[in-house]
């Protein structure tokens, strides 16, 4: 079995730092962008087995990442991270197809490196 391929889109810098040391040490191949536009284009690349997606980025945002690989569409599951707890937000982005939504304040690192081995596990792409 391969090591899972996961893509980290956040703009702030030291946010996809932490992610990429985190996941690393967890035993995952991190490719890591900062804008929406980079995302696509990464994924265009090569298909990530799994994405964590900021909603709140510059160029184009993650709502927009989400349009561009509906869940009909795509291989791969997307968590959606944001810095807005409003229920519209989370709404939107479920709706768009993210597998699961966090609220940056409110998770920790563990949480969603957990979160991310379940659904690589329903994938049957980890066994750790």
């Amino acid at each position: 079995m391969s090591t899972p391929n996961i893509l980290i889109a956040e703009d702030d810098a030291v946010l996809r730092e932490v992610y990429m040391k985190k996941f690393t040490i967890g035993g995952f191949k991190i490719r890591a962008v900062k804008d929406g536009q980079e995302a696509i284009a990464e994924i265009e690349k090569e298909k990530p087995d799994l994405a964590i997606l900021d909603l709140n980025m510059p160029v184009l945002d993650g709502f927009a990442v989400l349009e561009r690989f509906p869940r009909a569409q795509r291989t791969f599951p997307i968590i959606v991270l944001s810095n807005f707890g409003d229920t519209k937000n989370k709404e939107r982005g479920m709706g768009l197809g993210a597998d699961d939504f966090f609220i940056k304040s409110e998770m920790t690192i563990k949480t969603l490196l957990e979160k991310v081995m379940t659904l690589l596990k329903a994938k049957d792409m980890w066994q750790k």
